[in-house]
Protein backbone atom coordinates (compact mmCIF):
# COMPACT_ATOMS: atom_id res chain seq x y z
CA UNK A 1 0.00 0.00 0.00
CA UNK A 2 1.26 3.31 -0.80
CA UNK A 3 2.19 5.82 1.67
CA UNK A 4 -0.91 8.54 2.73
CA UNK A 5 -1.10 11.94 1.55
CA UNK A 6 -1.80 14.48 3.91
CA UNK A 7 -5.09 15.35 2.57
CA UNK A 8 -5.59 11.33 2.28
CA UNK A 9 -5.21 11.52 6.10
CA UNK A 10 -7.11 14.56 7.06
CA UNK A 11 -10.01 12.87 4.81
CA UNK A 12 -9.88 9.47 6.91
CA UNK A 13 -9.85 11.78 10.41
CA UNK A 14 -13.09 13.00 9.46
CA UNK A 15 -14.91 10.34 9.30
CA UNK A 16 -15.66 6.51 10.55
CA UNK A 17 -15.31 3.90 8.31
CA UNK A 18 -16.98 1.50 10.17
CA UNK A 19 -19.88 3.89 10.73
CA UNK A 20 -23.14 3.84 9.01
CA UNK A 21 -24.46 7.49 8.56
CA UNK A 22 -27.83 9.30 7.32
CA UNK A 23 -28.06 9.82 3.99
CA UNK A 24 -28.14 13.32 4.69
CA UNK A 25 -24.84 13.18 6.62
CA UNK A 26 -23.57 11.29 3.92
CA UNK A 27 -23.79 13.57 1.82
CA UNK A 28 -22.74 16.12 4.03
CA UNK A 29 -19.58 14.11 4.42
CA UNK A 30 -18.70 13.33 1.46
CA UNK A 31 -17.81 16.98 0.36
CA UNK A 32 -15.50 17.55 3.52
CA UNK A 33 -13.27 14.32 2.58
CA UNK A 34 -12.93 15.29 -0.98
CA UNK A 35 -9.98 17.38 -2.08
CA UNK A 36 -9.23 16.95 -5.71
CA UNK A 37 -8.55 19.97 -7.47
CA UNK A 38 -11.09 18.93 -10.25
CA UNK A 39 -14.72 18.28 -9.44
CA UNK A 40 -15.49 15.53 -8.87
CA UNK A 41 -18.32 13.45 -9.39
CA UNK A 42 -20.33 12.17 -6.59
CA UNK A 43 -21.38 8.26 -6.63
CA UNK A 44 -24.50 6.27 -5.44
CA UNK A 45 -23.86 2.62 -5.18
CA UNK A 46 -26.58 0.35 -3.93
CA UNK A 47 -26.23 -3.50 -3.48
CA UNK A 48 -29.24 -5.25 -4.00
CA UNK A 49 -30.15 -9.05 -2.86
CA UNK A 50 -31.12 -10.01 -6.89
CA UNK A 51 -29.83 -12.05 -9.14
CA UNK A 52 -29.55 -10.40 -12.07
CA UNK A 53 -29.25 -13.31 -14.11
CA UNK A 54 -33.28 -14.11 -13.83
CA UNK A 55 -35.29 -11.71 -16.09
CA UNK A 56 -37.61 -11.38 -13.41
CA UNK A 57 -35.29 -9.59 -11.29
CA UNK A 58 -33.48 -7.43 -13.74
CA UNK A 59 -33.63 -3.90 -12.20
CA UNK A 60 -33.69 -1.35 -14.59
CA UNK A 61 -35.35 2.21 -15.18
CA UNK A 62 -34.75 5.90 -15.71
CA UNK A 63 -34.72 8.83 -13.39
CA UNK A 64 -34.89 12.47 -13.64
CA UNK A 65 -32.36 13.95 -11.13
CA UNK A 66 -33.62 17.12 -9.40
CA UNK A 67 -30.86 19.27 -9.77
CA UNK A 68 -29.04 17.30 -12.75
CA UNK A 69 -26.01 15.05 -13.06
CA UNK A 70 -23.83 18.60 -12.90
CA UNK A 71 -22.33 17.07 -16.54
CA UNK A 72 -22.72 18.17 -19.77
CA UNK A 73 -24.57 14.91 -21.47
CA UNK A 74 -23.58 14.73 -25.52
CA UNK A 75 -26.38 13.59 -27.34
CA UNK A 76 -26.40 12.00 -30.81
CA UNK A 77 -30.09 11.59 -32.06
CA UNK A 78 -30.21 9.34 -34.86
CA UNK A 79 -33.18 9.94 -37.08
CA UNK A 80 -34.80 10.74 -40.41
CA UNK A 81 -34.87 14.12 -42.18
CA UNK A 82 -38.10 15.38 -40.76
CA UNK A 83 -36.89 15.15 -37.17
CA UNK A 84 -33.96 16.22 -37.55
CA UNK A 85 -34.94 20.70 -36.93
CA UNK A 86 -36.99 19.01 -33.33
CA UNK A 87 -33.44 17.37 -32.24
CA UNK A 88 -31.53 20.25 -33.22
CA UNK A 89 -33.95 22.72 -31.30
CA UNK A 90 -33.96 20.34 -28.32
CA UNK A 91 -30.24 20.80 -28.33
CA UNK A 92 -29.07 17.80 -29.37
CA UNK A 93 -25.21 17.80 -29.99
CA UNK A 94 -25.16 15.59 -33.13
CA UNK A 95 -27.92 15.02 -35.54
CA UNK A 96 -28.22 12.72 -38.47
CA UNK A 97 -28.07 8.99 -39.71
CA UNK A 98 -26.58 6.91 -42.00
CA UNK A 99 -23.08 9.57 -41.51
CA UNK A 100 -22.87 8.80 -37.97
CA UNK A 101 -23.64 4.78 -38.68
CA UNK A 102 -20.94 4.90 -40.59
CA UNK A 103 -18.17 6.45 -37.82
CA UNK A 104 -19.78 3.96 -35.16
CA UNK A 105 -18.68 1.35 -37.34
CA UNK A 106 -15.17 2.96 -37.65
CA UNK A 107 -15.09 3.41 -33.69
CA UNK A 108 -16.55 6.80 -32.98
CA UNK A 109 -18.96 7.07 -29.67
CA UNK A 110 -17.98 10.33 -28.39
CA UNK A 111 -21.51 10.79 -26.93
CA UNK A 112 -23.03 9.86 -23.80
CA UNK A 113 -26.76 8.86 -24.67
CA UNK A 114 -28.09 8.31 -28.17
CA UNK A 115 -31.81 8.65 -29.20
CA UNK A 116 -33.52 7.32 -32.11
CA UNK A 117 -36.78 7.08 -34.12
CA UNK A 118 -38.94 3.60 -33.85
CA UNK A 119 -38.43 3.93 -37.60
CA UNK A 120 -34.68 4.12 -38.04
CA UNK A 121 -33.85 0.76 -35.13
CA UNK A 122 -33.33 -1.46 -38.53
CA UNK A 123 -29.95 0.47 -39.24
CA UNK A 124 -29.14 1.09 -35.27
CA UNK A 125 -29.23 -2.75 -34.85
CA UNK A 126 -26.54 -3.27 -36.80
CA UNK A 127 -24.14 -1.55 -34.63
CA UNK A 128 -25.72 -2.89 -31.99
CA UNK A 129 -22.78 -5.33 -31.17
CA UNK A 130 -20.69 -1.80 -30.91
CA UNK A 131 -23.65 0.29 -28.65
CA UNK A 132 -24.09 -2.61 -26.30
CA UNK A 133 -21.15 -2.81 -24.33
CA UNK A 134 -21.01 0.58 -23.92
CA UNK A 135 -24.33 1.36 -22.75
CA UNK A 136 -25.21 3.04 -25.43
CA UNK A 137 -28.13 1.22 -27.25
CA UNK A 138 -31.32 3.13 -27.47
CA UNK A 139 -33.86 1.80 -25.91
CA UNK A 140 -37.72 2.02 -25.23
CA UNK A 141 -37.84 1.47 -21.79
CA UNK A 142 -35.73 4.35 -21.08
CA UNK A 143 -37.08 6.57 -23.67
CA UNK A 144 -34.08 7.13 -25.85
CA UNK A 145 -36.37 5.42 -28.71
CA UNK A 146 -39.57 7.67 -29.09
CA UNK A 147 -40.83 9.86 -31.68
CA UNK A 148 -41.02 12.60 -29.17
CA UNK A 149 -37.71 13.59 -29.69
CA UNK A 150 -37.85 16.42 -28.66
CA UNK A 151 -39.01 16.23 -25.51
CA UNK A 152 -36.82 13.11 -24.68
CA UNK A 153 -33.45 14.80 -25.87
CA UNK A 154 -34.97 18.03 -23.31
CA UNK A 155 -35.17 15.36 -20.34
CA UNK A 156 -31.65 14.02 -21.21
CA UNK A 157 -29.78 17.13 -20.68
CA UNK A 158 -32.34 18.40 -17.98
CA UNK A 159 -30.82 15.04 -15.97
CA UNK A 160 -32.46 12.25 -16.78
CA UNK A 161 -30.29 8.99 -16.14
CA UNK A 162 -30.76 5.42 -17.00
CA UNK A 163 -29.66 2.74 -14.44
CA UNK A 164 -29.35 -0.77 -14.21
CA UNK A 165 -27.89 -3.46 -12.06
CA UNK A 166 -24.76 -5.08 -13.04
CA UNK A 167 -23.64 -8.94 -12.88
CA UNK A 168 -22.62 -8.65 -9.25
CA UNK A 169 -26.23 -6.84 -8.10
CA UNK A 170 -25.35 -3.27 -7.83
CA UNK A 171 -26.33 0.09 -9.27
CA UNK A 172 -24.26 2.42 -9.73
CA UNK A 173 -24.76 5.94 -10.80
CA UNK A 174 -23.33 9.08 -10.60
CA UNK A 175 -25.81 11.96 -8.78
CA UNK A 176 -23.74 15.22 -9.12
CA UNK A 177 -20.53 16.95 -8.27
CA UNK A 178 -18.98 17.61 -5.05
CA UNK A 179 -19.55 21.43 -6.19
CA UNK A 180 -23.34 20.46 -5.39
CA UNK A 181 -24.18 21.85 -2.35
CA UNK A 182 -25.23 18.78 0.44
CA UNK A 183 -28.78 19.54 -0.07
CA UNK A 184 -29.17 18.80 -3.85
CA UNK A 185 -26.97 16.07 -3.59
CA UNK A 186 -29.08 14.22 -0.80
CA UNK A 187 -32.16 15.36 -3.11
CA UNK A 188 -30.54 13.46 -6.13
CA UNK A 189 -29.62 10.64 -4.26
CA UNK A 190 -33.49 9.98 -2.92
CA UNK A 191 -35.03 10.77 -6.17
CA UNK A 192 -32.75 7.39 -7.30
CA UNK A 193 -33.14 5.25 -4.51
CA UNK A 194 -36.81 5.98 -4.29
CA UNK A 195 -37.34 4.78 -8.31
CA UNK A 196 -35.15 2.12 -7.00
CA UNK A 197 -37.43 0.62 -4.22
CA UNK A 198 -40.28 1.06 -6.35
CA UNK A 199 -38.58 -1.55 -8.99
CA UNK A 200 -38.55 -4.05 -6.79
CA UNK A 201 -39.15 -7.28 -8.09
CA UNK A 202 -41.98 -9.42 -6.93
CA UNK A 203 -40.11 -12.34 -7.25
CA UNK A 204 -37.86 -11.64 -5.16
CA UNK A 205 -38.01 -13.35 -1.64
CA UNK A 206 -35.30 -11.78 1.28
CA UNK A 207 -33.71 -8.56 1.75
CA UNK A 208 -34.17 -6.17 -1.47
CA UNK A 209 -31.61 -2.96 -0.51
CA UNK A 210 -29.23 -4.71 1.02
CA UNK A 211 -26.21 -1.58 1.44
CA UNK A 212 -25.84 1.76 -0.04
CA UNK A 213 -22.76 3.76 -0.12
CA UNK A 214 -22.10 7.20 -1.21
CA UNK A 215 -18.57 8.36 -2.56
CA UNK A 216 -17.00 10.63 -4.91
CA UNK A 217 -14.76 10.20 -7.64
CA UNK A 218 -11.29 9.44 -5.47
CA UNK A 219 -13.21 9.67 -1.72
CA UNK A 220 -13.19 6.45 0.63
CA UNK A 221 -16.88 4.72 0.27
CA UNK A 222 -19.44 6.18 3.01
CA UNK A 223 -21.92 3.46 4.31
CA UNK A 224 -25.26 4.27 4.23
CA UNK A 225 -27.68 3.73 7.16
CA UNK A 226 -30.62 1.72 5.41
CA UNK A 227 -33.19 2.92 7.73
CA UNK A 228 -32.52 6.61 6.48
CA UNK A 229 -33.60 5.76 2.52
CA UNK A 230 -36.65 3.71 2.89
Amino acid sequence: MGKLTKNQKAAIAKYDAAKEYKLAEACELVKEITYTKFDASVELHVNLGVDPRKANQMVRGVVTLPHGTGKTTRVLVLCTPDKENEAKEAGADYVGLDEYIEKIKGGWTDVDVIICTPSVMAKVGIIGRILGPRGLMPNPKTGTVTMEIGKAVKEVKAGKIDFKVDKTGIVHAAIGKVSFNATQIYENAKELLSAIIKLKPQTLKGTYMKAVSVCSTMSPGIHVDLKSVE
